[in-house]
């Protein structure tokens, strides 16, 4: 059965023990973000901070909520013991299932609700994450609600917020996302204010959706509804014309006016380095909060992988690019992204149907939006699993050509957090790509193709020869 909030989706993570309550009192000003640091980069429980420094008893922070594969698959309501293909099979099952939301009246998020001169933000115990970061930040696991004005479609994402003052909140969403498309293109355009609103602490798979790159004019509500097996319960805001999940935990409702920036960042992102300047950015001005009783933020501290952003884009954004080439008539067998190597880098396993297929590979994907933030990509042939990461450094490391294998492209569309780029190329968000081809070149005669010295290799081990000596091994209990 599907997580009805954060607090039902917790009580199984204890159970699985994938939750550690944290009983004594720690200092939101970097202790907090130091411990969910720690819990990342060692695979470690999610942290529950439940006396929490210059706050009252009941005000709890929630750290890292799908930081690993088993909590993803809690998540998902599948077996913990889950593989990451089986999760990518059925998120792609579910996503072709959407379930629309029901509004209903009333809902635990209207507990309590603050409007006017009555919001302060700064009642919430919002972490102070790492030292040179430029605030605090209440966002950084949730979701952002905005709509398009011209249509029906309102757009889920997850963009940081960096606290402003009590009221103000700092958002950062580029002209690329549909955060920042809706709001250049059709308010700013039109010289008018945009409605936001933002819920922390939804039941998981809405800020699993709300993080995933579906096309323009998708959804992710309905495709939400598929994720759970039943429709997201969704409540009317109090001054903005939005729903919000009923049972989110915070919810904060605001409007972005035009040419109404701050000074927004720095911030340690996903890659894993502090690479965004401080810069003008827009601010949502907050018009009310509502929250539920002894609410509980959810938040994810951003770095070194594993972050929940890798384990989420292990399952769906790898699925998302499957997708996208298969789309293609491109015959591949599988599609991975290692969860140490965040959006960086994809491996694809393909049936090699003709010659130079790695540039159609990469092309295809770098002209997707699930793709364009891809700055390496391996494709290997289905000999190789593309989802251990042994057997995928091998084949590069024997199967590509060391300059004719390795293709560059200059002056490639990018994102703005690559480590590697400097500040000209962040600024304009033209940068280069690389892809690594791993198949041998069909043009060899077959006798010139190495044969691959593996257990699996029928050409090396006659299947009854693997039969027989599988069979012997069983019998010492292997």
């Amino acid at each position: 059965m599907p997580f009805k909030d954060l607090r039902e989706f917790i009580d199984r993570l204890e159970k699985e023990g994938e939750v550690q309550r944290i009983k004594e009192e720690v200092d939101w000003n970097l202790e907090v973000g130091a411990m969910i640091r720690w819990a990342n980069e060692k695979g470690l429980p999610a942290p529950l901070f439940e006396m929490v420094k210059d706050y009252p008893e009941g005000y709890r922070i929630f750290g890292s909520p799908l930081g690993t594969q088993k909590r993803m698959a809690i998540a998902m309501d599948m077996d913990t013991n889950s593989s990451v293909r089986e999760m990518q099979d059925e998120y792609l099952k579910r996503k072709r299932n959407p379930i629309k939301p029901v509004l209903v009246k009333d809902g635990p998020c209207k507990e309590n609700i603050h409007i006017g001169d009555k919001v302060d933000l700064l009642a919430f115990p919002v972490p102070m994450q790492h030292l040179s970061d430029g605030g605090r930040y209440i966002g950084t696991w949730h979701l952002t609600i905005n709509k398009d004005p011209d249509s029906d479609w309102v757009n889920w994402g997850m963009f940081r917020n960096m606290l402003q003052n009590k009221n103000t909140v700092g958002i950062e969403a580029g002209p690329y996302t549909h955060f920042g498309m809706l709001h250049t293109q059709k308010y700013l355009a039109k010289n008018k204010p945009m409605e936001v609103a933002i819920a922390i602490g939804p039941e998981p798979m809405s800020t699993f959706c709300a993080s995933t790159c579906f096309p323009y004019g998708v959804s992710e509500v309905d495709i939400t509804g598929g994720m759970r097996g039943e429709p997201v319960e969704l409540v009317k805001c109090e001054t903005v014309d939005l729903e919000v999940p009923a049972t989110s935990e915070i919810v904060i409702e605001g409007e972005v006016r035009p040419h109404d920036e701050m000074e927004e960042g720095p911030f340690a992102e996903y890659t894993g380095y502090m690479v965004t300047l401080k810069s003008p950015r827009p601010v949502i001005r907050v018009k009310a909060v509502t929250h539920r009783n002894d609410p509980i933020l959810a938040t994810t501290c951003m770095g070194m992988p594993v972050i929940d952003d890798n384990v989420l884009n292990m399952v769906s954004l790898a699925a998302e690019l499957q997708e996208v080439l298969t789309a293609q008539g491109l015959p591949v067998v599988g599609v991975s992204m290692f969860k140490e190597i965040c959006w960086a880098l994809v491996v694809v396993a393909v049936k090699v149907p003709y010659a130079n297929v790695a540039s159609d590979i990469a092309h295809v994907l770098w002209g997707s939006r699930a793709g364009f933030c891809l700055s390496y990509i391996i494709v290997v042939e289905d000999d190789v699993d593309p989802f251990n990461m042994g057997e995928v450094m091998h084949a590069l490391a024997t199967k590509c050509h060391p300059y004719r294998g390795i293709v560059r492209e200059e002056h490639a569309r990018m994102t703005s957090y690559e480590p590697w780029a400097d500040h000209h190329e962040r600024k304009y968000r033209v940068g280069a790509k690389t892809y690594f081809d791993c198949t041998w070149p069909l043009e060899w005669d077959p006798a010139d193709v190495p044969i691959k010295a593996s257990f699996a290799n029928t050409k090396m081990y006659p299947l009854e020869v693997q039969q027989k000596a599988l069979a012997k091994w069983h019998k010492y209990g292997y």
